[in-house]
């Protein structure tokens, strides 16, 4: 029996991969729903990459197929079973703070930077490139395989609701998602947006015109931006004050009509980790809740800068939970929208919850805060969970223990990943651990030589679950 080097392998298609990813990397992929359209459905850009990888996969001899443009997938082989592999091809927002055009791939030092580098368009052409070595060595195989890529995958998953519903195929018997960390994740939380609302009028002796910060509810927000007036002395210096206090950043405007205009700036980071950013918007709350507020922008502060500051396990929201296997609730207060002139002011919180708590049982914990009402996203995930001893689960940790000589292990995140699409469905790669994560994150970037590496391990375990 022949023995394959997938290393040897990945190494004869280096730059192959480079040039591929970095045509994928090129392409501004973020949501842009003011230019949706029938064709577009979440906007040019996400569509633009979604052909591009097919053009890939076209020139390489895949048969594919684009489900009007809100997701597509070419296939492979042929058999009674069907291994699904499920990416996607939208990123977030690049945001501010970058050293380097996040849409011009850049390698510094090792480093790959990029918006999409490490979610996810990077770990999917080291996918893609895995599977392509077994093609390309005429690999004996007894299953098919679909690799299916998404466009709304870090908003909505619209997209992924849309192809099941018309691509006309059953789903996948199993499957896996490239879009976390080895060497596996077999487990989710729950995933569901609770949002607060706030209604009144607007009164005190100081006036809260707008309060607006976050991109993205699955995004901590890097800053805030508050306009205000009314009876601030000493602004600056108490500004200045508190930004050294809690090493922050700000700017300060004089704007007409008496009006100011104040930014707080902190650090972005992943939604389902939020306690490795700094949330501009509470920490600017906090600063504004000295001063005095009255009605709704009183309760509004108060919520934001007293309650929701640093409180990533829900404990100042009566939420906290733990479950034994799944671990702890989290919550990022994602988007802050305040308008004076509005009679419905909101927080976004994006709450990633394990088995044993609800939706349903958090809204109502919720709803006793000083708020009208809180309602639930249309769209959430439920807790989610592959048993170790699943032969996919074995397998894949398995090849992880061979390639890398560490010892495989279960995990479960709060991040959600489209491996959750199908009941025998994992995330699996591309991030090793102890990797710096910089997942939604100015100056995303990945491993050059990690992304190499995980190709190869890709490779051998499409290979021994399709073999």
């Amino acid at each position: 029996m022949t023995v394959i080097d997938f290393k040897a392998e990945v190494e004869k298609r280096r730059e192959d991969l480079l040039a591929d990813l970095f045509s994928l990397l090129e392409i501004n992929s973020e949501r842009d729903d003011s230019k949706a359209d029938k064709d577009h459905p979440f906007g040019p850009g996400p569509v633009k990459a979604l052909k591009k990888f097919l053009e890939i996969a076209e020139r390489d001899g895949y048969e594919t197929k684009n489900v009007d443009n809100y997701a597509g997938h070419f296939t492979f082989g042929e058999g009674d079973e069907e291994l699904g592999i499920f990416a996607h091809m939208d990123v977030v927002p690049a945001g501010s703070g970058w050293n380097t055009d996040p849409y011009k791939p850049e390698i510094i030092d090792g480093r790959l930077y990029a918006r999409g580098s490490s979610d996810d368009k990077g770990p999917t052409m080291a996918c893609y490139y895995g599977l392509k070595i077994i093609k390309d060595l005429e690999l004996p195989i007894s299953k098919r395989v679909r690799f299916v890529v998404g466009t709304d995958e870090e908003s909505g998953w619209k997209d992924m609701e849309y192809y099941f519903a018309h691509v006309g195929l059953p789903e996948p018997d199993f499957g896996f998602s490239p879009d976390a960390e080895f060497p596996i994740i077999n487990g989710e939380k729950g995933n569901i947006t609770e949002y607060l609302h706030f209604a009144g009028e607007n009164r005190g002796a100081v006036r809260l015109h707008s309060f607006t910060g976050g991109l993205r509810e699955n995004m901590v927000p890097e800053s805030a931006t508050a306009v205000l007036s009314g009876q601030v002395p000493e602004l600056v210096d108490m500004l200045d004050e508190f930004a050294k206090e809690h090493d922050l950043r700000f700017t300060y405007e004089e704007l007409a009509n008496g009006q100011i205009s104040v930014t707080i700036i902190g650090k972005s980071a992943h939604g389902a980790s939020p306690q490795s950013g700094i949330n501009g918007a509470t920490y600017l709350a906090k600063f504004l809740t000295q001063f005095d507020f009255e009605g709704p922008a009183k309760d509004y502060l108060n919520v934001a800068g007293n309650i929701l500051l640093n409180d990533h396990d829900g404990t100042n929201l009566n939420i906290a939970y733990v479950d034994e296997k799944m671990g702890s609730l989290s919550m990022n207060a994602g988007v802050f929208r305040f308008d004076e002139k509005s009679t419905d002011n909101t927080i976004a919180l994006n709450i990633r919850y394990p088995k044993g708590t609800s939706p349903e049982e958090i809204q109502t914990v919720l709803a006793q805060l000083p708020v009208t009402k809180v309602t639930l996203s249309e769209h959430g995930h439920t807790p989610h969970y592959v048993p170790m001893e699943d032969p996919l689960v074995q397998t894949l940790l398995s090849v992880y223990e061979k390639q890398t000589g560490l010892k495989g292990h279960e995990q479960v995140i709060g991040g959600g990943t489209f491996g959750r699409l199908l009941k025998r469905g994992v995330a699996y790669g591309a991030m090793f651990p102890d990797y710096i994560d910089t997942m939604h994150q100015a100056n995303e970037f990945i491993d050059v030589e990690d992304l190499f590496r995980a190709a190869a391990i890709y490779a051998e375990a499409i290979y021994e679950l399709i073999k």
